[in-house]
């Protein structure tokens, strides 16, 4: 039986399965250098590579090592961002969770208010134990975004990733289900 992709819905946010439709609307924004400065890929320069991470999306769907869902505002059918768990790692109740959003809509507190529902479904919706954040350090927006839905930074992980030629390090970032619900960290 094939798994029904769940939708969230926000104040301001349709959080949504992304499909091939959106090919155009993912290549615009991960063709842009601003939103790949952090990304671990190259912008893209196709739209076959948007479609390849379509594929991606619904690839770790299908296997349940991760779900990504498409931002879009509503009344409107543009995908925006994405934001969703990838690594997911049942038997230990965790799972890493990643985010980008096109640079029109940055400032807005768009990539807040779609976070929150994306952590919020995690806790109560998948049964998770630990939600992490692998972040570059000089990305200090995405450190910020994090920070402010009470994740913890645990250190640094040195030569972590290898991307785009070089080397990252990169700040894991925590979040435990009972910060949330005893709010602690807020």
């Amino acid at each position: 039986m094939e798994k029904k992709f769940p939708v969230i819905e926000t104040d301001r946010l349709i959080l949504k399965e992304i499909i091939r439709d959106d090919a155009e609307d993912i290549f615009k924004y991960l063709s842009d250098e601003n939103v790949m400065k952090y990304y671990g890929l190259e912008p893209f320069k196709s739209i076959d590579e948007a479609m390849e991470e379509i594929g991606w999306y619904q690839s770790i769907f299908d296997e349940g090592s991760g779900v990504r869902w498409g931002i879009t505002l509503k009344g409107h059918r543009n995908v925006i961002g994405s934001c969703g768990f990838l690594n997911k790692v049942p038997q230990h109740y965790r799972s890493e969770i990643g985010f980008e959003l096109s640079k029109e809509y940055w400032g807005k507190g768009i990539a807040n208010e779609a976070l929150a529902a994306v952590i919020q479904y995690g806790f109560e919706q998948m049964n998770l134990q630990r939600i992490q954040a692998l972040i570059e350090p000089l990305n200090l927006s995405s450190q910020k975004l994090v920070e402010r839905n009470g994740f913890i930074k645990e250190g640094l992980m040195r030569n972590y990733e290898y991307t785009c030629g070089k080397f990252d390090d990169l700040f894991m970032y925590s979040l435990i289900k009972q910060d949330v619900e005893t709010g602690s960290n807020t």
